[in-house]
């Protein structure tokens, strides 16, 4: 029978809720910042408060959410799935929210841990939808390849056959946010552009720069350039910001030489950057929207497990 849902990425500082009809059409949508942590305790009031807003959800409305809110410190934690689970039975591992009144249909999308055969460990929470909504985004024959999924912690995924066989996580955004708020760097980053987009040369030379580098140091050099006058101040977010994706890409240089499709799926500038990258490395890359990849993601959870 026929059901509308509600999927909510519930991330943490973010939370994105869509609301959608029968035919898994988007009736409304709303983005906040009741993320995990400013939901601490609250996580059932923070969801009521949404669900006041939106009378068209009954209470025969599910829910799906994703992210960090099923992680440790989230609202329940939703244990990590082996990498060898296919996605396309992510559907089937819903965990059940504890709290949910009687009757409701409340539901956490769990995470994934990837496992290599030298002891390696990686773990991702959230990425996992998006790469479900990618498979069914891009059908059975033509999904398999690398995704790279950038923002704080930049995942690399190679998937075949709807199975993670790889996966390799980067603080690239994470470092770039704490280089900007404390030591040597930040205050030139600070007084910088944000927009990281207007010193493109200054990007690609960061990539250049680090090449055959550890990346301590060529962050250093960072600092070294500007006291020395080689590279504008106002270029500093740019610059760093093309020693730290620059990085990404050349470790996927080392690890691979396949010729796999490389799909981004990001925010559009971040997305950018690595096509700027992957230019240099005489790579293309095909930029898949976040948005739609992640509505995919929610219509195939609506069509597989409350429309069966």
């Amino acid at each position: 029978m026929p059901s509308d849902l509600i999927g909510i990425d519930w991330g943490t500082t973010h939370r994105r809720a869509r609301l959608f009809d029968a035919h898994g059409q988007v009736q409304a949508r709303q983005n906040d910042d009741e993320g995990m942590l400013a939901c601490q305790g609250r996580f059932q009031q923070s969801l009521s408060a949404l669900l006041a807003a939106w009378p068209s959800a009954t209470e025969a409305t599910p829910i799906v959410m994703s992210g960090m809110v099923g992680g440790r410190g989230g609202w329940q934690e939703a244990p990590y799935l082996d990498n060898t689970t296919s996605l396309y039975e992510l559907g089937q591992h819903l965990q059940a929210v504890a709290e949910a009144p009687a009757g409701r249909s409340w539901h956490i999308v769990p995470g994934l841990c990837w496992r290599g055969f030298d002891g390696e460990i990686d773990v991702m929470r959230g990425e996992e939808t998006q790469l479900y909504g990618a498979l069914h985004w891009l059908g059975p024959n033509q999904s398999d390849g690398w995704y790279v999924l950038p923002g704080t912690h930049c995942k690399w995924v190679l998937l075949r056959g709807g199975t993670v066989r790889l996966l390799r996580t980067y603080l690239t955004g994470e470092l770039f946010a704490s280089l900007r708020e404390r030591g040597t760097l930040a205050a030139a980053m600070q007084r910088a552009p944000s927009d990281l987009l207007h010193a493109r040369p200054a990007f690609m030379q960061g990539i250049v720069d680090q090449q055959g580098r550890v990346l301590s140091n060529a962050l250093f050099g960072a600092r070294a350039r500007i006291a020395t006058g080689r590279l504008p101040e106002h270029d500093i977010n740019a610059y760093v910001s093309g020693l730290l994706v620059g990085a990404e890409w050349q470790d996927f240089q080392r690890i691979t030489d396949d010729v796999l499709p490389i799909r981004v799926i990001g925010e559009p500038a971040l997305a950018a950057l690595h096509a700027s990258c992957a230019h240099h490395f005489d790579r293309e890359v095909e930029l898949l929207d976040a948005d739609l990849i992640q509505q995919a993601a929610w219509q195939a959870f609506q069509r597989e497990r409350f429309m069966a």
